[in-house]
């Protein structure tokens, strides 16, 4: 079993959507919704061909020190309708306690509408290593040394 994350649903969030949670047994990744304030449930968010919206999910966490949130979108409104993030991954730091908003764009080319308690981008909880660095004179050398962008081909 993983570590335990802490929830706190905001004040004004509705109780009946469900906290983060994974779909499958073998799911990475835990299931975030959108919980909308209440004068917004009834006709959802809409999200216009290029538009970025902060989605709320009502919730706060607190992820345990050594670990982060990592906030991913969600593969079938990708592809059914063009949703992504432009942050993607969006990270949650163990240290945030602030409220959790997912940054949602539309690349399709139609308008969406985010229901209230939608799935809307998936969090997925992983160790941290953080790393000391330190400048060197020289860097040691690769195979593939300082090939950038396509240096390794298309195949």
């Amino acid at each position: 079993m993983g570590p335990v994350i802490g929830v706190l649903r905001e004040d004004w969030a509705d109780p009946a959507v469900p906290l983060p949670g994974c779909a499958t047994a073998g799911a990475a990744g835990a299931d975030i919704r959108a919980n909308l304030p209440a004068a917004e449930r009834a006709a959802g968010l809409e999200l216009r061909p290029m538009e970025r919206r902060l989605v709320p999910t009502g919730l706060r966490l607190a992820i345990p020190q050594g670990f982060e949130g990592q906030v991913r979108p969600r593969s079938g409104l990708a592809l059914r309708h063009g949703l992504s993030m432009p942050n993607t991954p969006g990270t949650i730091d163990s240290d945030y306690r602030g409220p959790l908003g997912v940054l949602l764009i539309n690349l399709g080319a139609d308008a969406v509408v985010i229901a209230h308690g939608e799935r809307i981008a998936q969090l997925v909880v992983a160790p941290v290593v953080q790393a000391e660095f330190v400048e060197v004179a020289v860097l040691g050398e690769t195979a593939r040394g300082a090939g950038g962008f396509g240096s390794t081909g298309r195949r």
